[in-house]
């Protein structure tokens, strides 16, 4: 009776050091595939741009639809502070249909959120300025990845008229009532000063 309890015990034993041994492997394994990354490959970098593209595309349409419906509603001073309460809630209504996390950062920030503040966000940035002033570039948007993360960049530039109207020239292009709103609104803005065709910003794209 001794010899088969003593023989169970090391059964158990070996047992229980078996699974310590296989839960050691396993958050080994879980923590190495957390942290590695594999450089994506032309497919996967062409299949991200397109879809951060699309997205993009989608958001700054949607976004321009809806600012330029509210001035011809209500006027231009109105639309500001359309902008005020709306723009961030249309950019995540964005990023939960496409389940991904869209931003719009710049580095003349009228909303303090849109600021440019992460190092990899920066450097994004400096790309994006460069590729601008390529006119062989029609795209003007970039990839970067960061561990198991994928982020897409593309350029925001002043593409309509209408846009100057809150972003142009303070003297020529706003008018009194809007450049109060604005100031009422913004007392920190740097959005103004822009011509048709400037960088105004980018979008910032998490795709995975």
């Amino acid at each position: 009776m001794k010899y088969v309890l003593k023989k169970l015990n090391n059964i158990l034993l070996m047992n229980h050091k078996m699974k310590l041994v296989f839960g050691i492997i396993f958050i080994i394994a879980m923590g190495s595939c957390t942290n590695s990354s594999n450089p994506l490959s032309d497919t996967e970098k062409q299949h991200y741009l397109n879809l951060g593209d699309s997205i993009a595309t989608t958001a700054q349409q949607s976004l321009l639809k809806n600012v330029t419906r509210a001035i011809q509603e209500n006027g231009t001073a109105q639309a500001v502070a359309y902008c005020n309460i709306k723009a961030t809630p249309l950019t995540d209504s964005i990023s939960k249909a496409f389940t991904v996390k869209v931003k719009r950062l710049t580095d003349k920030t009228r909303n303090p959120e849109n600021s440019i503040r992460l190092e990899a966000d920066k450097k994004a940035w400096e790309a994006i300025k460069r590729i601008s002033t390529d006119p062989s570039n029609l795209q003007k948007h970039i990839l970067i990845q960061e561990g198991v993360s994928v982020y897409y960049y593309k350029a925001i530039q002043i593409g309509m008229p209408t846009c100057l109207s809150c972003h142009g020239n303070k003297e020529t292009d706003i008018d009194a009532e809007t450049l109060q709103n604005i100031f009422n609104k913004y007392p920190s803005d740097l959005a103004t000063g822009y011509k048709l065709g400037d960088l105004r910003g980018m979008w910032k794209i998490k795709l995975e």
